[in-house]
This record gives C-alpha cells, sequence and structure tokens, in this order.
C-alpha cells in the first residue's frame, strides 16, 4: 500500500512540475519578445541625442579647441564598498532553497537506498550501482540545465558528485567491494571529472564541490594506517591543481578551500607523527600557496585584501608548524625558516623599494619582513612559540588595517588578540613549574618582553588610526587599551614576584603593591602622550588610591609585625613608605586636571584615601620606634590610638574645614565635622576610660586648644569672607 501512494505522489508532482515548467516557459517568451518591441520613435530619438553629443565633442574649425574641455560632465557616482560577507549572504538568499533541495535530495536517496536494503530488494553491488546511478543521473539533469539556470545547475551537479563519493565509500567501507587502491583511484577519477566539468560550465560553485570531494577522498577511503608520504603527495598535486585553476578562472575561493584543508591535513600529522619528511611538504605548500596568494600581484602588481591576508596566514602558520617540528626533532637551528621566509618578503620588498613605489604592497611585504625577523630574534632567545608568533601576527594584522583600512584585518586582530592574551596566560603559568629562571634572560619573561613590545606597538597604532566619525569602535578600543596596559602589568609584576618569591610573605605583597602604584603612576604622567581615555584616568585615580590604602594600612601592618620579629629590616619598612611621592601628585595635579572631581564621591574617597594614611603612617612608625619587644606592641598600640589618634584628625579635620573655606568646596567641611564628630565619639565613648588621669588631662587639653584654634580660624575666615562680599557689594552700589 506504501508502495502505491509513493508512486501516485510522484506522477502528482510530476504533473504539477511539468505544468509550472510549461507556464514559466511561456513567461520567458514573452519577456524576451518585449525586449525587441521598443517603439521607433523612441529608436530616432536615441539615435539623435548620439549624434548631438557627438557634434559637441568635435571641434568646429576656428573654434577654440580647449573649448571641449569645458562641456560639463556629470561624474559618475561612487560605488559603495560593499561588506566582505555580503555576496556570501547574497547567494545563500538567492540559493539557499536549492542547497536544501539538493542536501534534502541527496538525504531522499540515502534512505530510499537503506530502505531498499532493509527490505532486502537488492544485493550489495546492485546497491551502489542503484548510488552510482542516481548522482550520474543528476548530473546529467544539471548538466541540462545549465544553459538557462547556471547556478541551480551547479548547485544540482555538485549534489550529483557528492551522491558518487558517498557511494563509493560506502562501498568500499560497508560492503568491500573494492580494494583501497581502487577505491582512491576511483574517487581521484570523481574528482577529476569534477574538475573538467566546473572548467567546462566555468562555475565556481561546482569546482568547490570538486575540491571538498577530493580532500575528502583520503578520510573516506582511510583504513586507520596512515601512508603519509602518498597522502600528501596527492594533496601537493591537488594543490598543483587548484593554482591552476585560479590563475586560469581567478577563483579565489579555491584556493581558500584548498588552503584550509591542507593546513588541517598538515597540522595533524605534524601532531601525531612528526618527522623530516613533514618539514618537506610545509615547504611545497609553503610556495604553493604564496604564488596563490601573490596571483593579483603578478597579473596587476596589487595585493588585494585576501591576498595580503593569505600571506600572512601562510607566512605565519608555515612557521608554527615548521618551528614545532624542529624543538620536537631538536634540530638546529629553528630560526632558519623564520629567516628565510623573511628573506622570501625582502626580496620582494626591495623590488617595490627599487621602482620607488612605496605604496600598499611596499608596507606589507616590509612589515612581514620586520615581523619575521623578530620572530627569529625571539625564538633564537628560546621563547614560547605560539605566544610569540600571534602576538606579532596580531600586530601585523593591525598594521595592515591600518595601511588599507579593510575591515577584514580589524575583525582578525579582534579575534587574534584575545588569544595572544589566553596564550600569554599559559605562558605565565611556567613560572609554577619551573625553578631558578635567570632574572630577565629567561623563557617566560622574553616571551613577555614580544608581547609588551607588540602591545605598545599596537596601542600607537590604534592611536593614530583613531577616527572620530567612527565611534562604534571606540568600546573595543578601550578594552583592548585596558587589556593591553594589564598585559603589561602583569608581565612585569610576574617577572618581579618570581625573582622575590623567597623572602617573606609581608615583604613581598609590599613591594607587588608599590610596583602597582608606580606603574599606575607612569602611566598617569604619561596620559597625555598615551591619549588615555578621560574614564579611564578616572578609574586609574581609584585604583590608585585603594592601592595606596592597602600599602599604608595592612601590608604596612605585615612589614611593621615582620620588623619586630627581624625577619625584615628598619630599612625595608622606609621603603614601603615611597607611596608617598605618586600620593602627593595624585593630590596636587592628576586629580585635578581630569573629570575626578565631578561626583562628590570623589572628595571622600580622596579624604579617606588622606585620613588613613596619614593615621597609618604615623601609627606604624610609632608602633616601629619605640617597641623594642613584640611583647609590648599591644600597649603600644592602645596608647598610640588613645592619645595620638583623636589628634591626628582632630588636625586633619581643621584642614578640611580650612580648604573648604579658602576654595569654596563645601563637601570638604563636611567630611572635616564628620571626622570631627567620629573623633569625639570615639574620644567620649572609649577613649577616656583607658587612659590614666594624666594623659586623660593632657589628651583633653590638647583636643580643647586645637577645637578652639580651628572655631577661632573658622570665625575669622568667615569674616573676612563675609567683608570680601560686602567690599564688592558697596562697589557695585557706587559705580551704580
Amino acid at each position: 500500500m506504501n508502495e502505491i501512494l509513493f508512486l501516485i505522489l510522484i506522477v502528482v508532482i510530476a504533473v504539477i512540475f511539468s505544468n509550472m515548467n510549461t507556464k514559466i516557459r511561456r513567461l520567458e517568451k514573452e519577456i524576451s519578445d518585449l525586449k525587441f518591441k521598443i517603439n521607433p520613435s523612441s529608436q530616432e530619438t536615441i539615435a539623435s541625442q548620439k549624434s548631438v553629443i557627438k557634434e559637441e565633442t568635435v571641434p568646429k574649425e576656428g573654434d577654440n579647441v580647449t573649448s571641449q574641455n569645458t562641456i560639463p560632465t556629470a561624474p559618475f557616482p561612487v560605488k559603495p564598498q560593499k561588506d566582505w560577507l555580503e555576496p556570501v549572504f547574497d547567494f545563500l538568499k538567492q540559493n539557499i532553497l536549492t542547497i536544501i533541495g539538493i542536501f534534502t535530495l541527496v538525504l531522499g536517496i540515502g534512505y530510499f537506498v537503506k530502505y531498499a536494503i532493509d527490505k532486502n530488494w537488492i544485493g550489495e553491488t546492485a546497491r551502489a550501482g542503484v548510488g552510482l546511478l542516481a548522482g550520474a543521473t543528476i548530473m546529467v539533469a544539471g548538466h541540462f540545465l545549465r544553459k538557462n539556470y547556471a547556478v541551480f545547475a551547479s548547485i544540482i551537479t555538485g549534489g550529483g558528485i557528492a551522491v558518487l563519493y558517498f557511494t563509493i565509500t560506502i562501498a568500499f567501507r560497508e560492503y568491500h567491494l573494492f580494494t583501497q587502491n581502487t577505491a582512491f583511484a576511483i574517487t581521484i577519477l570523481i574528482t577529476i571529472i569534477s574538475i573538467v566539468l566546473a572548467y567546462y560550465y566555468k562555475s565556481e560553485v561546482l569546482i568547490i564541490f570538486a575540491m571538498l570531494g577530493g580532500f575528502s577522498a583520503p578520510l573516506m577511503i582511510s583504513t586507520g594506517h596512515s601512508n603519509y608520504l602518498f597522502l600528501f603527495t596527492y594533496l601537493s598535486l591537488l594543490n598543483i591543481g587548484m593554482l591552476a585553476a585560479t590563475f586560469l578562472k581567478h577563483w579565489k575561493s579555491v584556493g581558500w578551500t584548498a588552503y584550509i584543508f591542507t593546513s588541517i591535513y598538515l597540522f595533524y600529522w605534524t601532531a601525531e607523527h612528526p618527522d623530516f619528511l613533514s618539514i618537506v611538504f610545509y615547504i611545497i605548500n609553503y610556495i604553493i600557496f604564496y604564488i596563490f596568494a601573490l596571483q593579483d600581484y603578478i597579473k596587476k602588481n596589487t595585493l588585494s585584501s585576501w591576498n595580503t591576508l593569505m600571506l600572512v596566514l601562510i607566512n605565519f602558520s608555515s612557521i608554527i608548524g615548521l618551528v614545532y617540528l624542529f624543538n620536537t626533532l631538536q634540530y638546529e637551528p629553528v630560526i632558519i625558516f623564520p629567516l628565510v621566509f623573511a628573506i622570501v618578503n625582502a626580496l620582494l620588498f626591495f623590488r617595490e623599494y627599487g621602482k620607488k613605489d612605496l605604496g600598499f604592497s611596499y608596507s606589507i611585504f616590509a612589515a612581514l619582513t620586520i615581523s619575521l625577523i623578530t620572530i627569529a630574534a625571539a625564538l633564537q632567545f628560546k621563547t614560547h612559540l605560539i605566544t610569540s608568533v600571534w602576538a606579532v601576527e596580531a600586530t601585523l594584522l593591525l598594521y595592515i588595517w591600518k595601511k588599507n583600512r579593510h575591515n577584514i584585518f580589524k575583525t582578525c586582530f579582534y579575534v587574534l588578540f584575545p588569544l595572544v592574551i589566553v596564550a600569554q596566560i599559559i605562558t605565565w603559568g611556567e613560572y609554577l613549574n619551573v625553578d631558578h629562571m635567570r632574572i630577565v634572560f629567561n623563557p617566560v619573561f622574553l616571551t613577555s618582553l614580544v608581547t609588551i613590545a607588540t602591545t605598545i606597538f599596537n596601542l600607537f597604532l590604534l592611536k593614530e588610526i583613531k577616527d572620530p566619525e567612527k565611534q562604534g569602535d571606540s568600546f573595543f578600543e578601550t578594552v583592548f587599551a585596558v587589556a593591553g596596559y594589564g598585559i603589561i602589568y602583569f608581565a612585569l609584576l610576574l617577572e618581579i614576584t618570581y625573582h622575590i618569591s623567597d623572602m617573606p610573605w609581608p615583604a613581598i605583597i609590599s613591594i607587588g603593591l608599590l610596583f602597582s602604584i608606580y606603574y599606575i603612576f607612569v602611566l598617569l604622567l604619561l596620559r597625555k602622550k598615551l591619549d588615555i581615555d578621560r574614564s579611564i584616568q578616572t578609574a586609574l585615580i581609584y585604583i590608585i588610591l585603594i592601592l595606596i590604602i592597602s600599602n599604608a594600612s595592612f601590608a604596612a601592618s605585615a612589614v611593621v609585625t615582620a620588623v619586630l620579629q627581624k625577619k625584615l629590616t628598619f630599612g625595608f619598612y622606609t621603603m614601603h613608605l615611597l607611596h608617598w611621592i605618586p600620593f602627593a601628585y595624585i593630590l596636587w595635579n592628576t586629580a585635578a586636571t581630569s573629570d575626578f572631581y565631578k561626583t562628590k564621591i570623589s572628595y571622600w574617597a580622596i579624604s579617606l584615601a588622606l585620613v588613613i594614611t596619614i593615621s597609618c603612617g604615623f601609627y606604624h612608625t610609632y608602633i616601629v620606634s619605640s617597641v623594642h619587644d613584640i611583647s609590648l606592641i599591644y600597649e603600644a598600640k592602645e596608647h598610640f590610638t588613645i592619645l595620638y589618634l583623636p589628634i591626628i584628625w582632630t588636625v586633619l579635620a581643621s584642614i578640611f574645614i580650612y580648604i573648604s573655606l579658602k576654595k569654596n568646596i563645601t563637601e570638604y567641611s563636611r567630611i572635616g565635622f564628620v571626622l570631627i564628630g567620629i573623633m569625639a565619639l570615639k574620644l567620649y565613648s572609649y577613649d577616656v576610660w583607658q587612659m590614666d588621669n594624666i594623659s586623660r588631662i593632657t589628651a583633653f587639653i590638647i583636643l580643647g586648644v586645637i577645637l578652639l584654634l580651628s572655631s577661632f580660624t573658622f570665625q575669622r575666615l568667615k569674616n573676612i569672607i563675609k567683608n570680601i562680599v560686602d567690599k564688592k557689594e558697596e562697589n557695585k552700589d557706587h559705580e551704580n
């Protein structure tokens, strides 16, 4: 019953398709007839217009010859540059139904064959025959449709080729109808036929199907026993055929398809079975794809964006594979291929220089040469391969983007730079695994230096190519700047921490905080030259305040304890006070010249940092200088907290109030009165009950005097300000 319904459905579909095809042909005939039914008067008008134009452009005898140059000509509108993905999306929009249809048809044939097998309708040989017949039938259908429906026919033919490949694969793997050599020979024959058809039909879509099948053929007939010599000889021949096709038909997508598959095979072979033969095939494929990248340069003496990207990828991917092989096989010197590739690019660089053509091609070959020499130098110092290569490659992509402004290079840079960060983090993990590395001249830090150098270069490139009209990229550029400064910071911090790891923990923490403070201090000093965004400047000021508070309080407390325990010297304690230099600069310069004081909380943040830093500075200095036995430290702490801390806070509160009156900043007066309130609350609720009589009397007298002097100063300044205001009003009245 099911078979009858299936046949009826096929007949109905055939009838519907026949009727639709008849209607479509009728419409096509009507459209073609309309093209030739042009109004004769329109033809005469067009001819007369042509003759008028011709007469105007030919100068008459006696006329000034230069007058013809004055004829205004309408400029042709400049065609906007399309996004590089637009042709792909256009192709998919126009042919998505065809692609889905042929994919569904191939699946349907496969399921039909499976159903026939399950029902034991046909034997194994017949099954393979049905598959080959179905593939050939689809290809023949595509052949007859090629004149009127070129793209549709190419996809149909490609589907037929896919059916042939899958049929041979199943016949070899499942039914064992062929030997491996026979199956491979048949797949090669199918590939050759596909390439010939593509060339004959002038179809780029079809040759991509052929290349996909050609590169998939070794996987289809693989038995698990790898014969790499035969495999890569076959792939090299296939790539040479690709190279010929691209030069004849300028089909760049074919070359990119071949590069992707070849790279996958080569990298897998390199990781699975590294040997000397791999080096030979890396060189062969480097030559093939380098020539492919230069096809426009050879024909037109220009480099397109995709050619440039291929130059970058083939140079750097080949270096990664070759240097990995040299390191694994312990060959020397590892820098030979980076230098050889640099010489190849240098030859083209000098060719451009000799022509005095310092254009885009000149810049690309110069950048490639410098990048490859940089990698060679980095590898000579035993840096980590992937991190160094990716860092230099990212910088090269950004430089090319600066030169031609094609977004493909910017996109590649944004994709590659996060990978550089990940690779650098993995490289930093070596600090935990390796002991007794040399200062600076160790593989980890030398790799970090390569990343630092490229990051600094990237920051300056982004500064130069910043476009105020394109605000959409500002977010990514800000993120990149923050990430770049972070890489430099962590690279230096981890190197310092590694080499002081034998010191006590308080010393390590204090040195780390001091380095962090001075690193941000240097960024703020160079903020104009580095063109640091104002929002980042404000964030850096908040971060440095937090670090200063941490160093002056928690870290200093640990340092004081270590000094009293004789683990550190008093000289180290004085060194930790170096945070006062950046803090003084923040107080008097940077905070005032940025957007830091736009919010009220900024006044509270910097005041809090000042109060904590001064209080902790006096406190820890008192402890270190007065305590000689660590068992007496508690008594010294209590004495300072009860007697001296209220005095310090009162003085600071008075200073805040004075600044508020002098500069008319009301927020400082609030801070001063809040600090006095906290001090008074602490004094009357706790300190008084902990003092002896003499200390209590002394504290009250000194505190009272300070408060009275502060109040007197406050009232005096208030009167002075009032008198100044009154005089200004009198002068205004007198003038009126």
